[in-house]
């Protein structure tokens, strides 16, 4: 099941990983909406932005609000050969959980870059993300033509580095993903939608 995810993400490890800065403004804090993931290495408060990623977002807060994550984890941390990299999270428990894949909302219409701190649906290809995600450790704008960002880390980015740096197995995971697979993996105790 986790093998679904991989190969788009995979496929980009040999593109260059450069620095970049967003060509589009910050939105207004009242287009944010704040989730806290509650995980075993501590706690990352993501702020997603509804007003210019509106499906992707709305997508996220969906599994937020019905407890969807809840128990799920923290399964993957890819190393780039530059440094840094991504973790990767999402449903693995029970297929069940899922909802069907959402309409891709690319960088090129709603400006969210993938750089440090972003979060971002994984997915096979445009239009197939339904609940794995992934936040970046490091900037990747080879993953703007592909992948579908909606937000980014405003609290906890130190969790983030923990947990990419936590322990993989040599021996966990299929094809490309060999020995980037947790072990042990970071459960989410819980992931909230926080009001100001």
């Amino acid at each position: 099941m986790l093998i679904r995810f991989a190969l788009a993400l995979c496929a980009l490890l040999a593109a260059p990983v450069l620095a970049q800065t967003p060509e589009t403004p910050e939105p207004a804090a009242d287009s944010m909406v704040k989730v806290a993931l509650d995980t075993s290495a501590g706690r990352i408060v993501l702020a997603l932005d509804k007003a210019r990623a509106p499906t992707t977002t709305a997508n996220f807060l969906k599994y937020v609000e019905a407890g969807r994550f809840n128990g799920e984890s923290f399964y993957r941390a890819m190393k780039f050969a530059g440094g840094g990299g991504l973790v990767q999270a999402g449903i693995t428990s029970d297929a069940r959980k899922l909802y069907p894949a959402i309409e891709h909302e690319p960088v090129s219409k709603t400006g969210i870059k993938h750089v440090a701190g972003t979060v971002s649906m994984a997915a096979f290809s445009p239009g197939t993300a339904k609940a794995d995600f992934f936040i970046l450790t490091a900037d990747a704008p080879s993953f703007d033509a592909n992948f579908a960002a909606f937000g980014h880390v405003v609290e906890g980015m130190e969790v983030v580095k923990a947990i990419h740096a936590s322990p993989t197995s040599p021996t966990k995971g299929e094809g490309v993903m060999k020995g980037q697979m947790l072990d042990p993996v970071v459960k989410i105790t819980k992931a909230t939608r926080l009001t100001e």
